[in-house]
């Protein structure tokens, strides 16, 4: 008898540990502190806080239906129907998103820079990598075109996890958008997990990722099966750039070709030779931003010319 009590506690002790210890790895992943964020970009002459300041913007807190508030700054230096909405990556914030701000704002758009939940000044307690995050995105554009029609030019861009909350929105919400630059998403959550897994942990995950997503609906209120681009991106119509960088080792760049090959219609595919995750820009940025603009005057600004 007391044999099997210490099997059955080990294992309950195994099953809650591996619970516990996953769950929070996933869902209060560290995130870098503001300041960090602030001084890499200004060390990295991506963030130059004096033309930032000088910028015409307005800062506007959008009330997410999950129950906390997003913060969002709305950048208009210019008389225009063209907006685009940055969408940073897990751990980062808004400032992060400066960088692509930037780079629109050259190419004749407004644009609108937010922190996710949990990050930056935003509320929410916990990270679902898409799922809680494609609403808030949502929120963002419905105030966005509240506030200056509905008629706008509207790109997203995303970053990682904002890549695949993007997709995630369109594919699943409403493909509300007139483009969309998905930039190093994962395809799939559980198979990110997976890939995780095998560097981080030297069990099989199959006696890890079970326990472990389980405890995260118990404890975040999703399942990770939902957060999967790839089961949607079919559903986008209207254009896609994807991009990632070829040794990206934290989300493989096989996960975006395969949305690629995926996605209908309209799309772009940039590979870059060089970069480590989230560093396609960084690292490559006039071939970037030739890419950007490649793919804008191919695929969205001509058929704007076209039906307008």
């Amino acid at each position: 008898m007391k044999r099997w009590l210490v099997i059955v506690g080990s294992m309950l002790g195994y099953i809650i540990g591996v619970g516990v210890y996953f769950s929070q790895r996933v869902l209060f992943m560290k995130k870098k502190d503001i300041e960090f964020v602030r001084d890499r970009e200004i060390t990295a002459n991506r963030f130059i806080v004096s033309h930032y300041d000088e910028l015409p913007k307005e800062e506007i807190w959008v009330s997410s239906p999950s129950g906390y508030d997003l913060k969002c700054v709305f950048v208009e230096p210019r008389q225009t129907k063209k907006w685009v909405i940055i969408c940073h990556g897990v751990t980062e914030n808004k400032i992060n998103s400066i960088k692509y701000m930037n780079m629109f704002l050259q190419r004749g758009f407004n644009a609108v820079i937010y922190d996710h939940r949990r990050h930056g000044e935003s509320g929410g307690l916990t990270s679902s990598y898409g799922h809680f995050e494609k609403l808030d995105l949502k929120a963002v554009i419905d105030e966005l075109k509240r506030r200056k029609g509905e008629d706008i030019i509207l790109g997203i861009h995303g970053e990682s996890m904002g890549a695949a909350t993007l997709l995630l929105y369109a594919g699943t919400i409403e493909d509300g958008a007139d483009f969309y630059v998905a930039d190093c998403p994962f395809s799939d959550f559980e198979a990110q997990l997976k890939h995780q897994l095998k560097k981080e942990v030297p069990l099989p995950s199959w006696m890890v990722l079970p326990i472990g997503t389980a405890f995260i609906k118990l404890r975040g209120g999703y399942h990770v099966k939902d957060i999967s681009p790839i089961s949607f991106v079919k559903n986008i119509k209207k254009p896609v750039l994807f991009i990632h960088s070829e040794p990206d080792d934290f989300i493989p760049v096989s996960m975006t070709k395969e949305l690629y090959r995926k996605k209908e219609g309209p799309k772009q595919l940039y590979i870059a030779s060089v970069g480590a995750h989230a560093h396609s820009y960084n690292d490559n940025r006039e071939e970037y931003e030739e890419v950007i603009d490649r793919f804008l005057n191919d695929l969205v600004f001509s058929k704007a010319n076209q039906t307008g």
